[in-house]
């Protein structure tokens, strides 16, 4: 199951179209949004300069290892770093965000416990239970105060802008 989350733990893309015994890698190249990425295809809106920086810079997925770094797609730098240096301060402030993404499949999977271990059903019938948890889990996320309270949450308060895509992940 690979997805993409909003700053809010809301899912905005989901492909539960591999079986679990493939390699994020495998299956996250696989996907429809993979492929409509590597082609151009996916409409993202052109870059902005950033503040104080003439430079117009694309929009990025922040993304584990399993995709490639790319012209939208960010990841960390392999391997291990000095503590306080370039390439370990970059990869700490990449993994924050992406904390967000982490925390809305484990958010789904503690309520929807049929996603903790194999589903063991038909690959048609395991993709639309998977789809239905997703579904059922963004329905609660906006209607629901009681569910996923905001106090167990990551608090970065840089994170919480509505609308702003911060994390893709194969689970």
């Amino acid at each position: 199951m690979m997805g993409i989350a909003d700053a809010n733990y809301n899912f905005i893309y989901v492909d539960v179209g591999s079986q679990g015994r493939i390699s994020d890698g495998g299956g996250s190249s696989k996907t429809e949004l993979y492929n409509k990425l590597q082609k151009g295809d996916l409409n993202l809106p052109p870059g902005d300069d950033l503040p104080g920086i003439d430079e117009n810079v694309p929009y990025h997925f922040l993304a584990d290892d399993a995709f490639p770094l790319q012209r939208n797609i960010m990841n960390t730098y392999p391997g291990t770093h000095e503590k306080n240096s370039p390439k370990r301060i970059y990869n700490y402030r990449l993994c924050r965000p992406r904390r967000v993404i982490e925390n809305t499949f484990g958010i789904m999977a503690s309520v929807f416990r049929v996603l903790r271990k194999p589903v063991r059903l038909k690959p048609l019938s395991a993709t639309l239970v998977k789809m239905t948890c997703v579904y059922l889990h963004n329905f609660l996320r906006k209607r629901s105060s009681s569910y996923a309270p905001h106090e167990i949450l990551d608090t970065v308060k840089e994170l919480h802008s509505v609308d702003t895509t911060v994390g893709l992940k194969v689970k």
